[in-house]
């Protein structure tokens, strides 16, 4: 079966799933198509739908938020619409658990009119993570990357083997319904500015929920913020920091509870 083109979907504020899905791709090889990547992490691109046809490949890639798929995309996802387009779902979660996540993803593609021919679950560092107490830190790794391209080359073969669309099995994954936990994100100030901000307004960019007052970045709606960090992280005078509260507390449970580092899985 031959693809017009690819189009590859994440959301990803710190980076993370956006290096799986493009190793995915790496894998995939030529062949496919034109390959698109669409990044929504903005929400000026979310502001943009999604529409494809069958002869068209959908490869989409969401972090995982206790358990669930980002409820912030709820309305995004709610409006794509396809006609019978194959597509890979992929979660990547900070090496706790992506729990419910990945049958979540698959089901709702299935019901915009998508065939969910593939899942995965891949490990990124933990939004919470610092050098100070890091949680699956510098993921994904070169191992996981490898790994991506392994079920990248997995997915091209299993499109190759058909002649049609209605020739392929719909994937099964891990999960069971309802989904359970929790789709609302705390609303906590835990943000910490220092005297080394200079004002350059990288983090008001950065900010997946327009959250940070582009004027002055110690501004911050704790309402629409998702504690995703990445104004912590992308900071490039390391001006922001967490202050001691629930979300310093998580981090430590975190190094503690889940150390182990765990390993991506396929399904194909």
């Amino acid at each position: 079966m031959e693809m017009k083109s690819v189009k590859l979907v994440c959301f990803s504020p710190t980076g993370t799933s956006k290096r799986v899905v493009q190793g995915i791709a790496e894998g995939m090889g030529l062949g496919l198509g034109t390959v698109e990547l669409i990044d929504i992490t903005t929400p000026a691109a979310r502001k943009q739908s999604l529409s494809m046809s069958d002869n068209e490949l959908l490869v989409i890639a969401v972090p995982v938020y206790m358990g669930r798929v980002p409820a912030l995309l709820e309305e995004w996802l709610g409006a794509m619409q396809a006609e019978n387009t194959p597509a890979v779902c992929v979660v990547v979660y900070g090496n706790r658990a992506y729990e419910n996540a990945l049958l979540e993803l698959r089901d709702v593609v299935a019901e915009r009119g998508f065939l969910p021919i593939a899942g995965a679950a891949y490990i990124g560092e933990h939004s919470f993570s610092s050098d100070n107490a890091p949680t699956a830190q510098g993921r994904p790794n070169a191992d996981d990357l490898r790994h991506a391209r392994e079920f990248g080359g997995k997915v091209r073969d299993k499109l190759q083997s058909v002649s049609s669309h209605t020739q392929l099995a719909e994937v099964t994954v891990p999960g069971s319904f309802p989904y359970e936990g929790r789709t609302n994100l705390w609303d906590v100030d835990f943000i910490s500015v220092s005297d080394e901000c200079v004002q350059c307004g990288v983090c008001a960019e950065v900010c997946p929920m327009g959250a940070v007052d582009p004027d002055n970045s110690s501004r911050i709606d704790q309402v629409k913020c998702i504690t995703c960090c990445a104004c912590i992280k992308k900071c490039p005078h390391n001006a922001r920091t967490m202050k001691p509260g629930p979300v310093m507390d998580a981090q430590n449970r975190l190094i503690t509870l889940y150390a182990e580092p765990k390993q991506p899985e396929y399904y194909i």
